[in-house]
């Protein structure tokens, strides 16, 4: 797991839920472009991910996210399978997840709706575009919308 930090108290926590080790660099560096106070936390696979918001093992410290980036294709347990249990679980169903995939196919566009993903955006190849999207994301996620009041 990767912490970054721009932020202290008061700052929005965000768990990015990316194998690809070039994706997490660019997706901390368009994090780190946004003026909003943020903690990042990253995982490499499904089954992390769920230790982390679940708070299990090496993860019982974890704080809960406001917000989840989740990439689709991922080793040990897949994306959709996050996706699943989290929103099926009562605990966790509340945290925003947004699915950050290089697929732009409409069948995985659909099934991550159906499975009650928040948003679905597809990974642009160029870096200032992606970096955009990012900020955009987190901007829309982070300080406009309205979200539940954590329960930690």
């Amino acid at each position: 797991m990767i912490s970054q930090a721009s932020g202290g108290p008061g700052a929005v926590t965000i768990l990015l839920v990316e194998d690809d080790p070039g994706d997490v660099v660019i997706t901390t560096e368009a994090l780190q472009r946004t003026k909003l106070l943020h903690e990042l936390h990253t995982v490499s696979d499904g089954e992390q991910a769920l230790r982390f918001l679940r708070r299990q093992e090496e993860f019982s410290d974890a704080p809960r996210p406001d917000l989840v980036l989740l990439d689709l294709n991922l080793p040990r347990v897949d994306g959709p399978q996050v996706l699943r249990e989290v929103k099926e679980d009562p605990e966790l169903q509340t945290i925003p997840v947004v699915i950050l995939s290089t697929s732009d196919a409409d069948e995985d566009v659909v099934r991550s709706y159906r499975l009650h993903a928040n948003a679905y955006v597809s990974k642009p190849v160029d870096f200032d575009a992606f970096v955009r999207i990012v900020q955009q994301v987190d901007d829309f996620f982070l300080t406009v919308v309205r979200l539940p009041a954590r329960r930690d």
